[in-house]
């Protein structure tokens, strides 16, 4: 049934959930949000993305959300995933998801710094499922770098 879904470059699902509706729409169980969702690409990017960053790099599932709202410029918007912070649940980190097949570049790094404007999270991310890239902010610095590697839970500042 999700057979011809693209291999990432991230562990595989274990026993995801996926069941094919009465209105014929294939969908995924998400547990961040509790609830089967439509399974595109770019959700199987999320579904992969987020279990990696819980069972392989410590983040806590109760301090992340997906599809988060926002209002930016008076327009509803929704970010991918949010983590927050243990101590008062302040943005940490924005997620941006694009299918395996868009290519990430300067315009996605554009729409998730546009969505960091209202959050002001110090660590942007974005993933096709093929490459990975993770972003800090010192804003009292007035500076930013490329990690090399996707930090784990324990690494976030």
């Amino acid at each position: 049934m999700y057979h011809n879904l693209q291999r990432l470059n991230l562990p595989p699902l274990q026993s995801p959930h996926i069941e094919r509706g009465a209105d014929n729409v294939t969908r995924i169980f998400d547990p961040l949000r509790n609830k089967p969702v439509a399974l595109t690409p770019e959700e199987w990017v999320r579904q992969h993305f987020t279990s990696w960053l819980i069972h392989h790099r410590g983040y806590p599932a109760s301090l992340m959300g997906n599809e988060v709202s926002l209002t930016l410029n008076g327009m509803s918007r929704r970010c991918d995933t949010v983590l927050f912070t243990r101590q008062g649940l302040l943005p940490q980190m924005i997620i941006e998801y694009k299918a395996p097949k868009i290519e990430i570049t300067q315009r996605v790094f554009d729409q998730i710094a546009r969505y960091n404007m209202v959050l002001r999270a110090p660590y942007l991310a974005v993933s096709n499922g093929l490459s990975h890239y993770c972003l800090h902010i010192d804003y009292e610095a007035g500076k930013s770098r490329f990690l090399r590697d996707f930090p784990a839970y324990d690494e976030l500042q």
